[in-house]
């Protein structure tokens, strides 16, 4: 992300970008980039109805990147309404400490952020950062074939479904518009997200629940379009 961001601003100043417009009352900025969630979860642990119960340490949920649709509607020069949206995600599951997959899962987690710019009404750089809300609507969730050759073994089940609950949270973030003239502008971005869900593993003798905070980073690198 570091060389990235250097990158960008080289780009930026090679450019002479700070004759570019500004943001203005008005506008219609439309980000598109490579958006990457970096989940920094906290699990539960999971307790396996055996005899003795058998505790497992919880699960780990894998980054994943895809394209970031990103509209800003300028309310002021100073103030912004932004979407934050993407092509579907997906993770890989695996269960901590013994290197067995437990699954995968698909999601959206659009974010409507209040952004406020500091430089609005000038032109160059034009620095943000803002508070949301988000939803994270989680959908595909398949168990591997290593959680249920475990859980047949263990258990004796002969069935196993995975699923995910939907989450709300908040969000904040930061990041910068580098301008390329009075249209284009390299973007960059980042937003720590709220995203609490419930696990739900059922099988045909049973099923068992924990919770999962998976918290993500999420970092864009991309262009920008205003219109």
């Amino acid at each position: 992300m570091k060389r990235l961001l250097m990158a960008a601003t080289v780009a930026a100043l090679a450019s002479g970008s700070l004759l570019a417009q500004a943001h203005n009352e008005g506008d219609i900025i439309l980000r598109l980039g490579a958006a990457t969630v970096a989940p920094n979860e906290d699990s539960d642990r999971i307790t396996l109805p055996t005899e003795p119960p058998t505790v497992l340490r919880g699960v780990e949920v894998d980054d994943n990147t895809q394209l970031g649709i990103i509209p800003v509607w300028m309310i002021t020069d100073d103030w912004g309404l932004e979407l934050l949206a993407a092509t579907p995600f997906e993770h890989d599951i695996d269960l901590r400490g013994t290197g067995l997959a437990a699954g995968s899962t698909k999601h959206l987690p659009p974010t409507l952020s209040l952004q406020w710019y500091p430089r609005g009404g000038k032109d160059g750089w034009q620095p943000y950062v803002g508070l949301g809300l988000n939803y994270t609507y989680f959908f595909d969730e398949e168990p591997d074939s290593d959680l249920e050759g475990a859980l047949g073994a263990l258990l004796g089940a002969e069935r196993v479904d995975l699923e995910l609950s939907d989450s709300f949270g908040l969000a904040a973030q930061a990041g910068v518009d580098i301008p390329l003239g009075e249209k284009w502008a390299i973007n960059a971005g980042v937003w720590y997200i709220d995203i609490a869900t419930e696990a739900t593993v059922k099988t045909d003798v049973g099923r068992v629940k924990f919770d999962v905070d998976i918290d993500p980073w999420v970092y864009n690198i991309g262009i920008a379009y205003k219109f």
